[in-house]
């Protein structure tokens, strides 16, 4: 019998699948499909102080071995998640969920995460500075080690609940941005966002994206997803949660093996909405078949 348990800054999951942060919507939509309550958790929709409406359409662009987004943090606000979506999920999902939580200021970020974290349900903050998605905010937040040290000490007076940093790939040294996100006062770091790319239409001779440029996902990005969580991983103490491409149970052990305490699966979810359950449902056979007779023996086995 194996062992699926993993443990995330010190709450216990059943397993280590995460579907990611816009891939899932607050979860009751998936829950019209099979019971999520056979995954680790989920980290739910980016939620911001405002609602937003996104980026102008289109919003989505194909590419070989994965996609394009630019939907831009579409959201209805902090204050409608509290009071309409989280019931809706109380009702299907009996576990602690994970708060993804964006903004453009500093002050941005701590409104909604206090508010957030004041939520029973709630039981990890995302704190996202890594969009690359939005003009202002986001992604030029977790480009700069001091800037992303500032939101994180700014969170972490808010409240004493476990704040995961998600990362950008987009930057030079991601060592350096993890370090300092430790430093400041984060309990894990989640990484990689999207790689920020483009497509062009032949006919129109423009950008595809009404955003010109968007966040590419998918199976293609997984080994430079495996690359900095291995990275990462040698540079901080904290537990880190590894995306990018994952796809497979095997995805999930090879991230894990790089360093992962949990992983979370995105593009995947869109591609095929049971994406998630049927990773769940693959890792004993998985775990069997390479030895694996515990998922946390193997957390950073190939350093």
């Amino acid at each position: 019998m194996v062992d699926t348990k993993v443990d995330l800054c010190g709450i216990t999951l059943d397993n280590p699948v995460i579907p990611a942060s816009g891939t899932f919507g607050y979860g009751y939509e998936f829950a019209e499909l099979y019971d999520i309550n056979c995954l680790g958790t989920f980290s739910f929709k980016g939620t911001t102080k405002e609602p937003r409406f996104g980026n102008e359409t289109p919003r989505i662009a194909e590419c070989p071995s994965g996609m394009l987004n630019a939907v831009g943090l579409q959201n209805p606000g902090v204050e409608k998640v509290i009071s309409e979506e989280l019931p809706k999920l109380a009702a299907v999902f009996s576990k602690p969920v994970m708060a993804n939580v964006s903004g453009f200021s500093i002050s941005d970020y701590t409104y909604t995460a206090e508010l957030l974290a004041a939520q029973e349900q709630v039981g990890w903050l995302e704190i996202n500075i890594s969009c690359p998605n939005v003009h202002g905010g986001g992604m030029s937040f977790g480009t700069d080690p001091g800037m992303a040290a500032e939101v994180v000490r700014a969170v972490r007076r808010t409240t004493d609940k476990p704040l995961i940093i998600k990362l950008t790939p987009n930057v030079t040294d991601i060592t350096e941005i993890a370090r300092a996100c430790e430093a400041a006062g984060a309990d894990g770091i989640s990484l990689i966002n999207t790689l920020l790319g483009m497509r062009i239409s032949l006919r129109s001779r423009k950008p595809i994206l009404a955003n010109t440029t968007g966040g590419y996902s998918g199976p293609a990005v997984l080994p430079v997803a495996l690359r900095m969580v291995y990275q990462v991983y040698d540079a901080v103490k904290i537990p880190v949660v590894g995306m990018g491409g994952i796809s497979t149970a095997e995805d999930v052990l090879e991230m894990m093996m790089a360093g992962a305490a949990a992983v979370e699966v995105g593009a995947a979810n869109l591609t095929d909405p049971f994406a998630s359950r049927d990773i769940v449902n693959g890792l004993p056979a998985a775990m069997e078949k390479y030895g694996i007779r515990s998922l946390r023996e193997i957390i950073g086995a190939a350093h």
